[in-house]
């Protein structure tokens, strides 16, 4: 149904979602730094490669296990409260992480950061659910979602400067003081819809008429205690599945540029330090450009008449099966055409990236938060399960294995979306 309210003038909406976005690039910045610092630290404390796998598979540990409970605390604590405790407390633990001086230490660590990031991505979801309609939805993901790759991108030279004048302990202290100061300002300027000072009613009729849900964790319905019935929503339907394993698939090929990437380069494709460090942002850039493409690609399908299983699906589906070309690095020579591989396949990622569109349009209004913790536990457990696998698919020294472990789950990926995510549209409970 079109909608009889004009778009305001007013964009209150727009400065929450760059609020969101910045807080991904923090979010992205903290659980990757550890993979620019990899190198150094395997050399400083002497870590075998399974070592550095158990330590960039920490994070996942708790962060998967706890992304239920992480949903759950999303539907019943608003994020301006939520968003500010747990950006502080992780960016502790990062700022700790420059003190470590053994394997265990480090374990405990990221570990530790990931109970407190757990909520982070239903958080994100729930903010664009209440701030923004359906047909602008899918833009704003794209937006506090390129996040993660415009801000490693961009960052990566810029941490890997670092750790060469300060050292990998250098890196993590820095890292962790700008996260504290960012909770800081998130406390003093985010808001609900419902109760922002400076949000005009007519972007409040705007957004609500547009199917945001304005007043999310406001109603008596939303204040009721999940039961057993509740996790069983999660679980029941199909097409939900179907969004879960595709979250795996995709979430694979994230983690492998989150923690093996940049020893890929330089250990196993013998490139320099700094070099790599040039070289590793062009991947994220491309990824950043494949999201907000996806984003507003799928925005404009379904302004213009098209059905939501075309304008959401076909971004996912085409991007997914452009990133099974990270198989094509096993066969390059050059740098830059291992560069140009590893950038198609992360470009193709970019475009799945939207995923979370699928949440907010699929889950029962007042689950969104345990709808999204489930899914968001099975891209983290990719995040458990792909760094172990790689340490020990490249155990011999021979990194081809890996890209084509990673490439074969970008093509099962593709076959959930198409196989088992029926109609989009929301489930009623």
């Amino acid at each position: 149904m079109k909608s009889t309210i004009a778009k305001p003038a007013s964009g209150t909406r727009y400065r929450m979602l760059f609020m969101v976005f910045f807080s991904v690039v923090i979010n992205y910045m903290d659980r990757s730094n550890i993979s620019i610092a990899a190198f150094a630290i395997s050399e400083d404390l002497a870590l075998s490669s399974v070592q550095m796998g158990l330590i960039f598979s920490a994070f996942a540990w708790t962060y998967a296990g706890l992304q239920i409970p992480g949903g759950m605390l999303v539907d019943k604590v608003r994020p301006r409260i939520l968003y500010t405790f747990m950006m502080a407390l992780w960016s502790i633990a990062t700022l700790i992480q420059g003190f470590a001086s053994s394997l265990l230490t480090f374990i405990g660590i990221r570990a530790s950061m990931g109970v407190f990031e757990a909520p982070s991505y239903p958080a994100n979801n729930r903010i664009v659910t209440s701030w923004f309609p359906e047909k602008e939805r899918a833009s704003a993901i794209a937006v506090y979602t390129s996040g993660q790759y415009i801000g490693l991108a961009f960052l990566t030279p810029t941490l890997v400067a670092i750790q060469d004048a300060l050292g990998w302990r250098g890196l993590f202290i820095v890292s962790g003081i700008v996260g504290l100061l960012w909770a800081v300002v998130w406390y003093m300027f985010y808001r609900d819809p419902a109760r922002h000072q400076t949000v005009s009613q007519s972007e409040l009729d705007y957004i609500s008429e547009g199917g945001g849900l304005i007043g999310m964790g406001t109603r008596e319905s939303d204040r009721k205690k999940i039961n057993w019935a509740d996790f069983g929503q999660a679980f029941r339907y199909r097409k939900l599945w179907g969004i879960y394993i595709g979250q795996f698939c995709i979430g694979s090929l994230v983690i492998f540029f989150l923690t093996w990437f940049p020893t890929y380069l330089v250990k196993y494709r013998g490139m320099d330090f700094l070099e790599s460090g040039f070289l590793a942002s062009i991947p994220f850039l491309a990824a950043f450009v494949g999201v907000l493409l996806s984003g507003f690609l799928s925005d404009f399908l379904l302004k213009r008449g098209f059905s939501a299983e075309v304008a959401r699906k076909a971004p996912v589906l085409f991007g997914m099966l452009l990133s099974v070309s990270i198989i094509g690095a096993n066969y390059a020579e050059s740098n830059w055409l291992i560069i140009a591989c590893l950038a198609v396949a992360f470009f193709g990622n970019g475009l799945a990236s939207i995923t979370w569109v699928f949440v907010s349009s699929i889950a029962p209004q007042r689950l969104i938060g345990l709808i999204g913790g489930v899914f968001n536990l099975m891209g983290g457990l990719s995040a458990v399960v792909i760094p172990l696998v790689i340490g020990v698919l490249v155990e011999g020294g021979d990194f081809r294995p890996a890209l084509f472990f990673i490439g074969m789950l970008a093509l099962l990926g593709f076959f959930s979306y198409v196989f088992l995510v029926g109609k989009v549209q929301r489930i009623t409970s």
